[in-house]
């Protein structure tokens, strides 16, 4: 089973990824989080990559689909993949499924979280990141505290490119370059819209009924073929 989550940025998909990883035993694919370790590395690719991404735009196909295919190349010990966020474009799409149908897979569900611009906005600004133990945490919706989290305060820190400027300018890339990938996705029946305002499990409850009804319904199928 492969799936394919979308969402604007702030519209936690990579916590659905998270949630869909662990529980149907799936390899997470997070483009933001590749892109991330090679910037870390600070070699002269993660360089270029930061300057686009501190600036709301886009890193190459090249480099994205490259990745991904390294990834598919490795898949061994997952029952299937999870993508977070990938393929933003339509060139990306297009390189996907070349990349699915020659590793012998296939999309096995598309979801796409709806977020209103001033949620997304209030949710990035006050994303927070625990340097020391990794936790994640946001000062408006769910703030640290002393119950939820035991690190020095001092650990706390925000992503350089989470200012107000850079998320709108990536909200409009967003809208520009995957709404078209939706679009697609919707004429094969695989995308499924979901409601990304509210409560984190209410959400995810929504995303795992939807697999398992049509996982079961399929099952049904095979067996009284």
């Amino acid at each position: 089973m492969n799936i394919v989550l979308f969402g604007p940025p702030g519209s936690g998909k990579g916590t659905q990824a998270e949630n869909l990883a662990k529980e149907y035993n799936l390899l997470k694919v997070s483009t933001g989080d590749l892109l991330r370790e090679e910037i870390s590395s600070k070699s002269k690719l993660g360089e270029e990559i930061d300057k686009k991404i501190s600036k709301g735009f886009l890193v190459s196909d090249n480099i994205l689909n490259n990745l991904i295919e390294n990834i598919l190349k490795k898949n061994n010990s997952f029952k299937g993949l999870v993508f977070d966020g990938y393929p933003r474009t339509l060139n990306q799409l297009k390189i996907l499924e070349i990349l699915i149908k020659k590793y012998n897979q296939k999309i096995s569900f598309v979801f796409s979280l709806n977020v209103d611009k001033n949620t997304i906005i209030k949710r990035i600004l006050g994303r927070e990141s625990c340097s020391n133990c990794g936790l994640i945490f946001n000062e408006f919706f769910n703030p640290s505290n002393t119950k939820s989290h035991s690190c020095d305060p001092k650990f706390l820190t925000k992503r350089t490119d989470d200012n107000e400027q850079t998320i709108l300018k990536r909200i409009e890339t967003y809208k520009k370059e995957t709404l078209p990938v939706l679009k697609y996705y919707k004429n094969q029946s695989l995308l499924h819209e979901i409601d990304g305002v509210g409560d984190i499990s209410h959400i995810y409850k929504q995303i795992r009924s939807i697999i398992n009804t049509l996982e079961a319904w399929l099952y049904n199928v095979y067996l009284y073929k």
